[in-house]
C-alpha cells in the first residue's frame, strides 16, 4: 500500500535528519578540540521496485563518516614537544598499556596532531594518555633497518634515557699558517688543543711544528709531531712530514704529506688519523694545492679556524623535533644529541579509518593498511614544533547546516502527520 510506504519514508527521514543533527552537534561541540575532524553524513536514495500503475517510496539512508582528509589551521603554542603536521600524514601513538607491550600486541593508534609532555617516567604522552612512538636512532643520530610497513620498529618515546650526556672528540678541524720566514732552529711552534674522552673528560692534545732544511728550492719542509697528555704524561701519538710549495700561483700551499709513526694519510679527503688514549681522531689538514688546512704564509703562526666536535658530560635541558621528525636532546652545554626519529603515518583512505576518542584514529579495511613515511616525503607534510592543528570545523557551516538540518526533520515530521491525518479518514470511513 502506497500510503504505508509513505509513513515509511518519513520516519526514515527523521531517523537520518536525526543522524545529521547528531554530527552538527559534535562538530559545534568540538570546534575548539585540537586535532578534531568534523563528522559529515552521506544521504542516498532507496528504490523499491515500482509497479506499472502505481509508486511506493523507497526512502532514504545515511551513512557517516570522518572526514579526515581535511586539515585544520596550525596554531602556535609555547611547548616544543607540542606537534602538528604540515600536510598529510599523522603521528603513531599507543595507549599506556602500549608502553609495556610488544609490537605485536600494542594498541596502534595515529593523531592529526598532540600536545605531548614527559610523564613521570620520561615518556611523551598527551593528557588523554596517548604516549609518542618513535624509530630509536644509533650514536649517529641515524635510523637503520626499520620496518614502515608495520609498527614493529617503533618504541614508546622515552626523553629521559640520555639525561645526562657526553661526545667524544672524533673530527678536528686544523686551520693553520705556518710562518714562511722560519728559519731551520727556530723554538718549534705548539698548537694545544683540548679533546673530550668517551666519559666527557677534558683532555690535551699537542700538536708541534718543527721547521727543517729546505728540501729545494721550491719547496719547504715541516715535521708535524702530535702528541696525547690523556695519560697524565706527554706521549707520541703520531708524526708526519708536510712539504709547502713555494713556485709562483701555489706558493703557500701543501705540496705533499708523508705520514710516518701512527698517522694515516688520505689525499683525497685531506685528512689524517691517528689514534689517543680510549678512540681514533681524524684531523682535516688540506690536500695538496688546496688552499684550506695548513698553509706557509709570510705571516705569523696563525691558529685561524681550529675547530673540534664533542662535548664536555651536559645535563638534559629540552627536547626538540625538527621539520624530518628527529627528537633531538638538548644539553646545558649546547650539545644535540639525536635520540628518536618520529615518522609520519599515512594511509590509502584516510576518511575509512575508524574513529576513536581522544582524536586517534586506527587502521581498517576500508582505509587500507599503514605506511610509514619520512616526514617531508611521499604524501606527508613536514613536522611543526611548537604548534597544533586546530579543528577542521567551520561553526558558520555548522549553523547553516543545523537549519537545513531543522527544516528537514520538520518536513518529514509533516509527512507522518499527514499521512496519520489519512489513516485517520480511512478508519472513519468504517463507521
Amino acid at each position: 500500500m502506497t500510503i504505508s510506504s509513505s509513513l515509511n519514508s518519513g520516519v526514515m527521514g527523521l531517523n537520518v535528519n536525526a543522524s545529521r543533527l547528531s554530527t552538527i552537534s559534535d562538530n559545534i561541540a568540538n570546534s575548539g578540540t585540537a586535532g578534531y575532524k568534523r563528522s559529515d553524513v552521506d544521504f542516498s536514495s532507496l528504490v523499491v521496485t515500482q509497479g506499472s500503475s502505481k509508486y511506493s517510496a523507497g526512502g532514504v539512508r545515511s551513512q557517516a563518516y570522518k572526514n579526515v582528509s581535511t586539515l585544520g589551521s596550525l596554531t602556535s603554542t609555547s611547548n616544543s614537544t607540542d606537534l602538528a603536521i604540515n600536510g598529510g600524514g599523522m603521528l603513531p601513538v599507543t595507549n599506556l598499556v602500549g608502553t609495556v607491550s610488544g609490537s605485536e600486541e600494542r594498541d596502534f593508534m595515529m593523531v592529526p596532531t598532540g600536545s605531548f609532555t614527559p610523564d613521570e617516567n620520561g615518556f611523551l604522552r598527551t593528557s588523554s594518555g596517548l604516549y609518542l612512538l618513535g624509530w630509536p636512532t644509533n650514536s649517529a643520530g641515524e635510523t637503520v633497518g626499520v620496518s614502515r610497513g608495520s609498527q614493529a620498529s617503533l618504541v614508546p618515546v622515552n626523553t629521559s634515557i640520555e639525561q645526562f650526556s657526553a661526545a667524544a672528540t672524533t673530527k678536528v678541524n686544523l686551520g693553520v699558517n705556518l710562518p714562511a720566514n722560519a728559519a731551520v732552529g727556530d723554538d718549534p711552534f705548539q698548537l694545544p688543543i683540548e679533546y673530550f674522552d668517551s666519559l666527557g673528560l677534558s683532555q690535551k692534545l699537542e700538536f708541534t711544528f718543527t721547521k727543517n732544511a729546505d728540501p729545494s728550492a721550491t719547496t719547504s719542509s715541516w715535521t708535524v709531531d702530535i702528541t696525547d697528555n690523556a695519560s697524565g704524561a706527554a706521549t707520541t701519538v703520531g708524526t708526519m712530514n708536510v712539504v709547502f710549495d713555494k713556485t709562483t700561483g701555489s706558493g703557500g700551499t701543501i705540496n705533499s704529506i708523508t705520514p710516518g709513526a701512527g698517522v694515516t694519510y688520505d689525499a683525497v679527503t685531506g685528512e689524517i688519523s691517528f689514534a689517543v688514549a680510549a678512540s681514533t681522531i681524524t684531523a682535516a689538514i688540506g690536500t695538496p694545492g688546496s688552499k684550506t688546512g695548513l698553509s706557509q704564509l709570510g705571516t705569523t703562526f696563525s691558529p685561524y679556524n681550529v675547530t673540534k666536535d664533542g662535548s664536555p658530560v651536559g645535563d638534559l635541558q629540552s627536547v626538540e623535533i625538527n621539520a624530518q621528525g628527529f627528537l633531538e636532546a638538548v644539553y646545558n652545554t649546547g650539545f644535540r644529541r639525536t635520540l628518536f626519529q618520529i615518522p609520519t603515518a599515512d594511509v590509502a583512505n584516510p576518511n575509512g579509518l575508524d574513529a576513536l576518542s581522544n582524536q586517534a584514529y586506527r587502521a581498517s579495511g576500508d582505509s587500507g593498511d599503514v605506511y610509514l613515511w619520512d616526514a617531508g616525503t611521499g604524501p606527508t607534510g613536514e613536522y611543526i614544533g611548537y604548534a597544533l592543528m586546530e579543528s577542521n570545523t567551520d561553526v558558520a557551516a555548522e549553523l547553516t547546516a543545523l537549519i537545513e538540518t531543522q527544516r528537514a526533520y520538520s518536513s518529514n515530521a509533516k509527512i507522518i502527520q499527514t499521512v496519520d491525518e489519512m489513516l485517520q479518514e480511512t478508519t472513519n470511513l468504517k463507521r
